[in-house]
Parts: C-alpha cells; structure tokens; sequence
C-alpha cells in the first residue's frame, strides 16, 4: 500500500489536536492532581453531559468501531449480538450504579474492590476484585492498538519491523504523557472530539455508501442469505439461537464490572447524573446498529475483491473491511477524519483503562498491604506511575506476541470480569453473603470459564453445553457465573454457621 499522504496530514492534525487537549485538561475544572480522587476520578465532579461522553467513549471503543463490522462480515448476523447487549446494560445502570455511587461517595470509595473489601469485611475479597480487574484490563487495552495499528497501516505507513511499529509507539507515548499530567480530565474532554468525530463518520457512511452501492436493497439483496438471519436450530441443539441469547445477556452482565466502566461511573457528581446517563446512553445503541451494518457494506461492495486491500486483509483479516470501506468510498480527506475518529477512539478508552488499572494497584494492594500509612500525595504518585507502567505494558504485550493472542485473552476477560457480580452487584442488597463463600464462588466460577475457553482452543467464548441431551452454544461467562452463584449460595449458610459457633466459643 502506497501512502495516503492527504489522509495522513488530516489524521496528523486531529491527532496533534487531541494531544493539546489533552494537556489543556490539566487547566480544566484546576484541582490538585496530587490527590488519588482528583487525579483518578476528576474529583467526582462531572456532570450529565461530560458524564454521558465520558461513558460513550469508555464503551464504545475503537476495537468496537473495527471489530463489531468485522464480525457481521465475516460471521453475518451473529455480528449483531452487540446491539441488544447495549440494550440491556442500561436498565442495570439506572437500577444499580447510582446505589453504588452512592455509597463510595460517602465512603470514599474509589475502585469497586474498595466496596467490597468494606461491605465484607475482606481485604483478600478486594484483592482478588482488583487483580481481576486489573488481568480482565490488559488485553482489552491492548486491543485498542489492534484497532490503531489496522487503520495507521489502511493510511499507508509501514507495518513491518521498528519503523512499522513507531507510530504506534508514539502515540502510545503521547497517552502516557497527558495522562500523567491531566488524570481522568483528558480523556473526559476528548472524548467530546472522539464522538463528534465518529457521529459524523457514521452519519456520512449511512447516506454516501448506500447511496454509491444503489440503496439498503442492494445492499441487502448482495449479502450471502446465510449471513442475513441466524442459523435456526437442528437436531438437538439450539445452536445460534442460544449462543446469541447468552453473548447478549452475559456481555451486558460484565460490561460494568470492568474497572473502566466503573472509573467513568464513580466520576459522576450525582447518582441522578447515573440516572439520567441511563436514559441518554442508549443513543449508542442505535449508533452501534448503524456501525453494525458497515459489515453488510464491506461486503456488498466486493472490497475484499480489490487487489489493492489484499495486503491489508492478508495482514488483519477481517478486522481490515470498515478501513477498506472507507478508502474504497470516500475522499481522501474523509477518509483522513474517519480514521482519526477510531484512532482517537483507541486512546479515549485505553486511558481510562491504564488509571482504572492504577487505582486500583494503588488502592487494593499498594495501600491495603504494602503501605497503609502512605500520604495522599504518596497514592497519587504511585497511581500516575502505575499507569504508565499499564500502558508500557500493553504496547509490549501486542508487539511481542501475535494479535490472535491479546483477542483470545480478552475472551477470557469477559470470562473473568463477570465472576465479580455477586461480591459487586448483588452485594448492594444483601449482607447474606460472606467473604469466604464470595471467594470460593469466584475461584470455582473463574476456573469453569476459563477452562471451558480453553476446551474451544481459546478461539470462541461460545462453548457448547450439553444438558439432557440436548446442546446449548453459550456464552462461558455467563455459564460460569451461574456455577459461582451456585456455589455462593450454597456455602455462604456453611461458612456463616461456622462463623457464629467460633464466635460463640471464644464468647
């Protein structure tokens, strides 16, 4: 591929742009950075419009932008799982996050494993909240250079070796400097240039593609039937019908759970501004059908024919059709803003990502157990450290080791990050529950998922349950959060009797 160079001076400018907001937030809403809460949380201070780009920018994500197009690509209409997902995440929302904030509000809380090391009484329940957080993270922030990495070679650049790498390289360095300097207020204010950016690409694709392709009919008409509708059952299994069910209903059961999504939601100034983000967030959801349907366009419009994209799709399979599209059917220059738009929209989410992961580091292990007297400026630093530390160590982790790898290890980060929902979410409710129990339910409920990824080769999350002789394709986590619930339920009587009659004999 031969360098895009109007592509690239547009792609540059937006870039150089975002960088100097990115500094600039450091002005906005002036605080001392060198408090934990104003630095990882904005002091808790933003509002419902800030709140409701923070969070769309957290979610919604540059792999998002790639990979969801991808799937309906290459696997049809299996793809579009991702919408009622979104769907459901937002009733969750308003029911539950603003009980949540609530109460780390007026304790101080700020990770989840912060709530719950206190609502149990366990610094080792927290700990294990925070390491998962913490795992379940990595490989989704090294997914965000996936996304980077196929659009800066769909402009042109190298792709191979140091050089073909040095982009990458240093944007990631920008990251890592106004996130340092600026906190959780950089990706806040640009995550308003990220979305009026994608808004505007999406709003372009959806009237210029269909219009080039002659209309939605055709577009339609030319997709193979098999990828229009989900392959009915046969025999006795349920096949896609479940395996899109359980993705849908799982995915939105572990998407708030993920240290990111809680950094955005704790950041709030109000459990109304929760509220009402509920409400105002499924704008998305409709957003994301539209991102959907440039799967179906890629396809209709024969992109993977054209031997000038057969290196890119050599190099990143499907995950080179939106990138392919968009050089196929807009201007150079256009083209420019819409790979701007999801590159700026790997850097919104994969900061949130490393000062989530730093809180916390510096909250649930570096404070509860190496440094319980440390000074705030003292959990300040070590957090700013950490999360360059977070960042160094993703864009490691996706130039040593094959991409496959980082997509598999975020499969098992939905896998693992759900195991948190009963310490975290149905902890709100109820104190029934105990430590011990909570942990067992966690360790049984991690080590059923992930050894069920690890009978599909770690290549799909759907693992094929087999009950009475009839298969169910699911979601893992979603099956192996029910084995953690079972096991919760089961022994929190155990361990609560066993607990009173210690109790009782030192009395």
């Amino acid at each position: 591929m031969t360098l895009n160079v109007t592509a690239s001076i547009v792609f540059v400018a937006l870039f150089v742009l975002v960088t100097w907001i990115g500094f600039v937030a450091a002005h906005w809403r002036k605080a001392d950075l060198n408090v934990l809460h104003e630095w990882g949380l904005g002091g808790r201070r933003f509002g419902t419009v800030v709140t409701w780009f923070l969070l769309g920018g957290d979610l919604y994500t540059a792999y998002t932008f790639i990979a969801v197009p991808a799937l309906v690509y290459g696997k049809g209409a299996m793809g579009f799982f991702a919408v009622p997902y979104t769907i459901l995440i937002y009733p969750i929302l308003f029911l539950v996050f603003p009980k949540l904030w609530a109460i780390a509000h007026a304790k101080g809380h700020v990770t989840a494993a912060d709530f719950v090391g206190d609502r149990f009484g366990s610094r080792y329940l927290g700990l294990a909240v925070a390491v998962t957080g913490i795992v379940a993270t990595m490989p989704y922030i090294a997914l965000q250079l996936v996304g980077m990495e196929v659009v800066i070679g769909a402009l042109g650049f190298p792709t191979q070796g140091f050089a073909g790498h040095l982009p990458l390289i240093i944007a990631f360095i920008i990251l890592a400097a106004f996130t340092y300097t600026s906190g959780l207020r950089a990706p806040a204010l640009i995550a308003v240039v990220k979305d009026a950016l994608i808004f505007i690409t999406i709003i372009a694709a959806i009237i210029i593609i269909p219009a080039k392709l002659g209309g939605y009919g055709a577009i339609f008409a030319s997709v193979p039937p098999e990828k229009l509708l989900l392959t009915p059952p046969s025999g006795d299994s349920l096949g896609a019908y479940s395996a899109y069910a359980t993705l849908a209903l799982g995915s939105a059961l572990a998407l708030f759970l993920y240290p990111h999504s809680m950094t955005g939601i704790l950041s709030s100034s109000s459990g109304a501004v929760v509220k009402r983000n509920a409400a105002m967030l499924s704008a998305y959801s409709f957003v994301l059908g539209l991102i959907a349907l440039l799967g179906y366009m890629a396809l209709a419009s024969g992109v993977d024919k054209n031997p000038d994209h057969a290196g890119g799709f050599a190099q990143y399979g499907p995950n080179y059709a939106v990138p392919a599209l968009f050089l196929d059917q807009f201007s150079s220059w256009f083209v420019g803003v819409a790979f701007a738009a999801i590159a700026i929209g790997a850097l919104v989410p994969a900061a949130i990502m490393s000062i989530a992961c730093a809180n916390l580091f510096t909250r649930n292990l570096y404070k509860t157990f190496m440094r319980p007297d440390c000074s705030d400026a003292d959990e300040a630093r070590v957090a700013k450290i950490v999360s360059l530390v977070v960042k160094v160590g993703a864009v490691v982790f996706i130039l040593a080791l094959p991409q496959a790898y980082a997509i598999q290890l975020q499969l098992l980060g939905g896998i693992w990050i759900i195991q948190l929902l009963p310490a975290v979410l149905l902890g709100l409710y109820t104190k029934s529950f105990n430590a011990p129990s909570l942990l067992a339910g966690w360790a049984a409920g991690t080590a059923i998922g992930t050894y069920m990824a690890a009978t599909q080769g770690f290549a799909t999350s759907v693992y094929p349950l087999a009950i009475f002789g009839v298969t169910l394709p699911g979601y893992a986590a979603l099956y192996s959060v029910v084995v953690n619930l079972l096991v919760v339920f089961a022994l929190s009587p155990v361990f609560g009797a066993l607990s009173r009659a210690s109790a009782t004999e030192i009395a």
